[in-house]
């Protein structure tokens, strides 16, 4: 049996039941899944080409930065002002995602990453998208989204969301370093049982379908080895401790989330798993990766690509070459994260 034998839908976008019977899964599975920071086709396609090599789930988010960069290049004359070029963006990125999706025959969960108090206006027009999917279609444009703000608006959008059955991802506690612009160095970024038991309590009577990004010394970024401590054994006192105060069945009734991925040990992502995570963020790491194919490519082929006329094979500076050895690196990163996380292998 694997995840898929609990899906109804078996490949492309999942929404709804599905988002909570696959996080379901991996918890009692002991696997978490990898969330990708896309930006392109060709960083989707390179995530999505790790996920069907590895016979695993994924989930593909845009940031508000990531998602403008995915369709729109403002100019002085159209500066797309009050988010609409991260709006239409996301937005673009969806219809994309949900169209090539099935043909790696793999369950993607569709994600928006850091909306923080100002980026609002950003989710509110992914919403009107979602709401307007949803009358057409009984689904939600967007699998989920993230609110990075304070209980009281998460719970407002989460009451938005649960008529289509959107699951909504709240972060407590502030993840340090700096990720697409935004910068929470020098900040407590550790959160505890108390918090997460409030968050639970407040958005549980209105949906089920809610996910908690808990700070335990997170950092986006890569920091060299030493520099940063985590604890992952809060998580594990977030469980017991919500567990207690609501008399819950479940070992681990909070669906965890790991921000600030890249550069964490091994240890350090399996331990976090073992107590209820069920996703992990990755960006930093993957721009890397992407790079370095590019990078190893443009060094090696440096003699034959430093003018066009006499170059004996034009297939030296083709994009579909040089960008593709981009997407096979950052892909390769990705299969080592769905070993990481023992993801790998669970459809």
């Amino acid at each position: 049996m694997g995840a898929k034998d609990v899906l109804s839908r078996k490949a492309g976008v999942i929404t709804g039941d599905d988002v909570l019977k696959l996080f379901k899964y991996a918890q009692e599975k002991g696997f978490a899944i990898p969330a990708i920071n896309v930006t392109s086709s060709s960083t989707v396609v390179a995530a999505l080409e790790a996920a069907r090599d590895k016979n695993s789930p994924i989930i593909l988010q845009t940031s508000q930065g990531g998602a403008a960069y995915f369709a729109v290049r403002p100019s002085p004359s159209n500066a797309c002002p009050d988010q609409n070029a991260s709006i239409g963006g996301s937005i673009a990125a969806a219809h994309y995602i949900r169209s090539v999706a099935p043909l790696y025959n793999v369950p993607v969960v569709l994600h928006t990453d850091h909306c923080a108090k100002k980026l609002l206006p950003w989710l509110d027009g992914m919403m009107d998208a979602d709401e307007a999917y949803f009358k057409e279609h009984g689904e939600p444009l967007f699998s989920s989204h993230m609110v990075k703000y304070n209980i009281e608006t998460t719970a407002k959008y989460l009451k938005r969301a649960a008529p289509m059955k959107q699951w909504l991802e709240m972060e407590i506690g502030i993840t340090g370093g700096e990720e697409d612009g935004v910068n929470n160095e020098d900040v407590d970024n550790n959160s505890w049982p108390e918090d997460i038991y409030e968050i639970y309590k407040t958005l549980s009577p209105i949906s089920p379908y809610f996910s908690i990004a808990a700070g335990f010394g997170n950092v986006h970024g890569v920091y060299k080895p030493g520099n940063v401590k985590l604890q992952p054994v809060l998580l594990k006192k977030h469980q017991a401790f919500v567990k207690e105060q609501t008399k819950a069945k479940e070992e681990k009734p909070v669906f965890l989330v790991f921000h600030g991925g890249s550069g964490s040990s091994v240890d350090d992502f399996r331990e976090a798993i073992s107590y209820g995570v069920v996703k992990v963020n990755l960006d930093t790491d993957l721009q890397w990766a992407y790079l370095t194919g590019i990078r190893d490519y443009v060094l090696n082929k440096k003699d034959y690509i430093m003018n066009q006329v006499g170059n004996p094979d034009d297939r030296y500076y083709d994009p579909r070459v040089w960008v593709r050895e981009g997407e096979k690196t950052m892909s390769k990163r990705i299969a080592i994260a769905l070993d990481d996380f023992y993801t790998a292998g669970k459809l």
